[in-house]
């Protein structure tokens, strides 16, 4: 009796072990796959879904499956943005409040001294990676990192991710990534050495490609496909310039006139709010030669932006012949405005650095192209204008947005708001403390019911920093200052998203609030304590 007894209780553990697992495996099937695909240096405007003639028809397609938002805003350079994004905190609280590690510094080169300022992730952060694998999920990352090199603890695979293949570092050759700003997947070994047809962006996508297809089981994975294009230098193939050699002649006036006309067409912006102050001549100023040499650099800029586009078809194709696309989200953005560097209107480098493959500079495009890049908005990267911050943002996945396809959000949103939106999503939690170390809370928002519904729960108010470029946003108002000595600027977004007006004497009451907030906000997310270089150039100078 006792052995029928215990062979029916193993029978019984068996089956419920069994049942059990098999729940698991249904539950963690009906998660959907993540893949973010982001964008480096690229405008607001670029792609065609938000205004552009660079034909973008499989970024367009996720737009159409999918819903877009008007305002969503990165942190207006890349390393903060994916601070932000990999651990849904402020760039300052995640240890990256100035620059990011670079192979040409030493490790004590961005590192002042104080945890908000180190320039790589900080041990009191958890990564989207390391918080979705304890929900079931695989890792992969291929692309661009740039939040910390300078010890292999700080590398993508020892921060949650099962597999990683690209650059550490903030830009390199696409053709040839050449010492010490080299490829590496991840073991340790920097790769310098390529054959004649190697990209960067086609690289990238063919790792990530195969990442999903070595996956052995039907677990959910997340995939984060970081492109360096089309951040400088300008390299781009032969073929895709091809495409666009005739297109830029036409000049940014014209360019920026359309892109604009679109928008209003596609309700994204708003006739009365216009185009901010124009920060290039007029076209016809130029001369034959300046409008022939800097046409050029738009068209390899544009192909750059091609050929991206093109890789994601790639991914799209592959997903679907899987059958795993209708359960894939895929949010698509770009981690700041477009790129003025070196702030020179014709763009910066030698015209014969243009596509040279040992060349990894500010080889660009200009200010004259990187204004039109932002349409309607004005400024560029690093600054907290719209133009610096407002990202173009598509979250694309069939099974779960049901009835959205194609339409809008208007729902303010920030790239802190990324990585709780993902955790409901996987239905994990974020911790208090992970491999022994205290986490800083998270104060991001779920994007969810917006996507779902048009309208989610909103932040009370946004907050920005870096390189001295302040902005804060409350409903309507926005306030946008320089430090140490600048004074705030007033812009109403409902009326003037365009930052045209600023209106600050008018509503000194809406500034006094907005400076006091700015201020709270500072003191209490690691924003230039002592030990800064801007605290030891100018003290307390944040705007008491």
């Amino acid at each position: 009796m006792i052995k029928h007894f215990l062979l029916f209780t193993a029978i019984a553990f068996s089956f419920y072990t069994t049942q059990a697992q098999s729940v698991k495996t249904t539950k963690n099937a009906h998660k959907p796959n993540i893949i973010v695909i982001m964008a480096d240096d690229m405008g607001f405007s670029d792609i065609g879904c938000y205004g552009g003639e660079i034909p973008t028809p499989n970024i367009d397609e996720l737009a159409q499956k999918g819903v877009r938002m008007k305002q969503f805003y990165n942190n207006a350079r890349c390393f903060p943005t994916r601070a932000s994004l990999l651990t849904g905190l402020h760039p300052h609280q995640a240890g990256i409040g100035r620059m990011s590690e670079d192979p040409e510094s030493n490790i004590k080169e961005h590192d002042e001294g104080v945890d908000g300022y180190r320039g790589y992730l900080s041990k009191n952060t958890v990564t989207i990676a390391e918080v979705l694998k304890t929900a079931g999920y695989h890792t992969y990352m291929s692309g661009k990192w740039h939040v910390g090199m300078h010890g292999k603890w700080k590398w993508p695979m020892q921060r949650g991710f099962d597999q990683f293949y690209g650059m550490l570092e903030g830009a390199s050759s696409y053709f040839h990534p050449f010492a010490p700003r080299g490829i590496t997947d991840g073991n340790g070994d920097m790769q310098f050495e390529f054959p004649d047809d190697y990209y960067t962006t086609d690289a990238f996508t063919t790792r990530a490609i195969s990442f999903i297809n070595e996956q052995k089981d039907s677990k959910p994975f997340f995939l984060y496909l970081a492109y360096n294009a089309p951040h400088w230098p300008l390299q781009a193939k032969k073929e895709d310039i091809a495409l666009f050699i005739e297109k830029y002649k036409v000049g940014w006036d014209s360019i920026k006139h359309e892109r604009l006309r679109k928008q209003i067409q596609m309700g994204l912006t708003k006739p009365e709010w216009g185009t901010a102050q124009s920060e290039m001549r007029p076209w016809n100023e130029l001369t034959q030669e300046e409008k022939d040499k800097v046409s050029y650099r738009m068209a390899v800029y544009a192909a750059q932006v091609y050929r991206m586009d093109q890789n994601i078809g790639r991914l799209l194709k592959e997903l679907k012949a899987k059958k795993q696309f209708d359960n894939t989200l895929i949010v698509f953005l770009s981690d700041n405005g477009g790129c003025a560097e070196p702030y020179k209107e014709l763009g910066g480098g030698k015209m014969e650095e243009i596509n040279d493959p040992l060349k990894y500079g500010a080889i660009s495009y200009g200010t004259g192209w990187a204004n039109t890049s932002n349409t309607p908005f004005k400024k560029w990267k690093n600054q907290t204008y719209e133009g610096g911050m407002a990202a173009p943002f598509i979250a694309c996945w069939p099974n779960g947005l049901k009835g959205r396809e194609g339409k809008w959000t208007n729902t303010p949103y920030h790239v802190i708001d990324m990585l709780p939106t993902f955790l409901e999503l996987a239905g994990a939690d974020y911790p208090k403390t992970y491999n022994g170390n205290a986490i800083i809370p998270n104060e991001g928002i779920s994007m969810l019911p917006a996507w779902k519904t048009g309208s989610g729960k909103l932040h009370d108010y946004f907050y920005w920093e870096h390189e001295e470029n302040c902005a804060i946003r409350h409903g309507k108002w926005k306030g946008v200052k320089r430090l140490p000595d600048g004074a705030w600027e007033l812009y109403d977004l409902e009326q003037d998203r365009t930052e045209r007006y600023d209106i600050a004497a008018q509503h000194k009451d809406v500034v006094k609030d907005l400076d006091e907030k700015w201020q709270q906000w500072a003191d209490t997310h690691k924003v230039f304590p002592k030990g800064t270089i801007y605290y030891k150039r100018f003290g307390n100078k944040t705007g008491r």
